[in-house]
């Protein structure tokens, strides 16, 4: 970024707090790419592929049995490998990421203040998030006169609490890794990504401190850095047709019967996750004076791809490199902001989510709320999101609800038959969120680059920086 006070000012910041690159501005006489190549587009033709393909394969028969047919069992394939190729990359890009950060954050004044702001606007956009649910739960009450079946009732294995969130965050092994066997006998590896940036963290900080002699490590990690993120933007590139396949294996598999007596729950749930989208998010943009149409067509890649993914840890890499590069916040603050937020910001699943199915448990089982209990959800809808960190979250972050409130822990099997339908729009807004939290907090503490904002042309910024690597 530039420095100057004359240049911040058109910024719109106050005085910058990263150190400067000194990078002289740039000019292209290259026209603008057409509109129809940008990444944003792609992903949505994606979209449409992928309603298409799904009814296709869903009129074809045998979706919903164990063989399935062809199309549907390609269109799960090439979705799940997708989405694996992202969670692979995800441990190297948070350490290299996290540790060249640490080390980057010596150009920074005002590294806990960052960290502090951050954590304040996930909470605030967290307390209107659950406002939303709560209203919209009240006013449809989808627990009153709902046909499902009583006997669907059944708590969960898995609960969450404050002591798993302790227990989660201190790592049982330098990677974080850990394993779980599954029925059929085998042995699955997976990644606590909270473990991983407090690992990191650490090492950055002992670099930091051991001075002259941790520069070739830092230098090691800045240079594996590039590597992942030129790796990572070959896996983003098949994005439409992960996008297409992913959609279609939900409409293959789900489609409109899976609703049931439980249509009223998920429409509940959406209109509340639209609140938040169109409503609060564009309101605390504009509030900070950052171009609300600008940030919806920066973010669609974000959103579309955790809709389809139903995966904010999957969505992470994605995330993180849109945010640096198309909304102009520091590489230095994005490296710890996102991955941070991939596992603690969560406005669709902690928020929204568990106050409409507590007040749908409560309606279901005829038992009165009264405000306290109504406050009991906001604060634990606030504060929550971090006990169900590095475990699975809508779920436990529901069973910490209702065992607050007092509420059956049983109430919970009642909403698992549309769990994966309303687990898409629940995503979309974590990872959307998770970028309105962190552009806000750059543009509060004068280190948003207005200058690579103004670079990202509209719907084509991702487009463009693909095309550089």
């Amino acid at each position: 970024m530039a420095t100057g006070s004359t240049d911040q000012e058109r910024r719109g910041g106050t005085a910058p707090t990263v150190a400067s690159t000194n990078k002289e501005p740039t000019t292209s006489s290259a026209p603008p790419k057409p509109w129809y190549t940008s990444f944003g587009f792609q992903v949505f033709l994606g979209l449409v592929a992928g309603l298409v393909l799904g009814f296709i394969a869903r009129g074809m028969g045998g979706a919903n049995e164990d063989s399935g047919n062809w199309l549907s069992n390609l269109l799960d394939g090439v979705g799940s490998a997708y989405v694996q190729l992202l969670k692979v990359m995800i441990p190297p890009l948070v350490i290299t990421a996290v540790i060249t950060s640490v080390a980057n954050l010596r150009k920074v004044t005002n590294a806990a203040r960052l960290a502090f702001s951050t954590l304040a606007w996930f909470a605030i956009t967290a307390f209107f998030s659950v406002l939303a649910g709560i209203v919209v739960a009240l006013l449809l009450k989808p627990g009153v006169g709902t046909a499902v079946d009583a006997a669907s009732a059944a708590a969960p294995s898995t609960h969450g609490s404050w002591l798993s969130f302790i227990q989660s965050i201190v790592p049982s092994n330098i990677l974080g890794l850990g394993a779980k066997a599954k029925d059929d006998g085998s042995i699955g590896l997976n990644f606590n990504v909270l473990q991983l940036l407090v690992v990191s963290i650490a090492f950055g900080v002992a670099a930091v401190k051991t001075g002259k002699a941790a520069e070739p490590f830092l230098g090691f990690m800045e240079s594996l850095l590039k590597i992942v993120q030129t790796v990572l933007w070959w896996v983003i590139r098949l994005a439409p047709i992960g996008t297409a396949a992913l959609i279609g294996t939900a409409v293959s598999t789900y489609g409109w019967e899976a609703l049931g007596a439980l249509g009223k729950f998920v429409l509940a749930i959406y209109i509340g996750l639209a609140i938040v989208i169109g409503v609060i998010y564009p309101a605390v943009l504009a509030m900070n004076r950052i171009p609300v149409a600008g940030f919806a067509r920066r973010v669609w890649p974000v959103f579309s791809l955790g809709f389809v993914t139903r995966s904010s840890m999957g969505v992470m890499p994605v995330t993180e490199r849109v945010t640096e590069q198309s909304m102009g916040v520091p590489r230095e603050y994005a490296s710890f902001a996102i991955p941070l937020g991939a596992t603690t910001k969560m406005d669709g699943c902690a928020s929204v989510y568990p106050a409409v199915a507590a007040i749908f448990v409560a309606q279901f089982y005829g038992v009165d709320l009264h405000f306290a209990q109504y406050l009991m959800i906001i604060v634990v809808s606030v504060l929550g999101s971090a006990a169900t960190a590095g475990t699975t979250g809508a779920t436990v972050m529901l069973t910490l609800t209702l065992s607050t409130l007092g509420l059956p822990l049983e109430g919970v099997g009642l909403l698992l038959a549309i769990e994966p339908i309303v687990d898409m729009g629940r995503t979309a807004v974590n990872v959307t969120g998770q970028s309105v939290a962190a552009t806000i907090v750059a543009k509060r503490a004068g280190i948003w680059d207005r200058e690579a904002w103004d670079k990202a042309e509209a719907g084509a910024s991702t487009q463009q920086h693909l095309a550089t690597i």
